[in-house]
């Protein structure tokens, strides 16, 4: 009986020790960061109660390929939209909002330029300006080409129609 427990062990911390993740971290964190390794960032703005938020989590960002291309190329960044902690950034401080129910954040609303929506995907440059608010779920095909688009500065030269034609996926 001990071999079969120590047989499904091995197998279990095998397979948990090649499970690879995305780097999240906070957004204060990717500020600090971005001060000596200075990148774009990838911000996933969620909820704790959003359906698709955990959809996407699952399917899009469990994704070998993303994980990749997102650890290697961002600074990613998973945000609460509903979070409690004030955050300060370029000289202001963003606070919790109670409104209904359950509130939000003023930093996420302000990234999603007051539209609510989750979950939302954001992107700024390694000067941490705001580039796009992408809304909504995206499928690891879709959110693909946004990281190529963003990361490799594409949109400075081409529109996303042109691009998206063009696009060769990794996946």
């Amino acid at each position: 009986m001990k071999k079969y427990i120590l047989l499904f062990l091995l197998i279990s911390f095998a397979f948990n020790s090649n499970a690879q993740k995305v780097n999240w971290v906070s957004f204060e964190q990717a500020i600090e960061i971005n001060k000596t390794d200075p990148k774009p960032f990838i911000i996933d703005i969620y909820t704790d109660w959003c359906g698709w938020c955990k959809k996407m989590d699952k399917t899009t960002y469990s994704n070998k390929v993303i994980i990749d291309y997102i650890n290697t190329h961002f600074h990613a960044v998973k945000m609460d939209g509903e979070g409690k902690d004030d955050i300060s950034f370029k000289g202001n401080t963003f606070k919790f909002k109670k409104q209904g129910r359950n509130g939000y954040h003023e930093l996420t609303a302000t990234l999603m330029n007051g539209k609510l929506s989750y979950p939302s995907t954001i992107f700024f440059n390694k000067k941490e300006e705001l580039l796009q608010n992408v809304p909504g779920y995206l499928s690891k095909e879709k959110l693909e080409k946004i990281l190529v688009f963003f990361n490799d500065k594409v949109y400075e030269t081409s529109n996303w129609k042109d691009f998206e034609k063009s696009f060769k996926s990794n996946l």
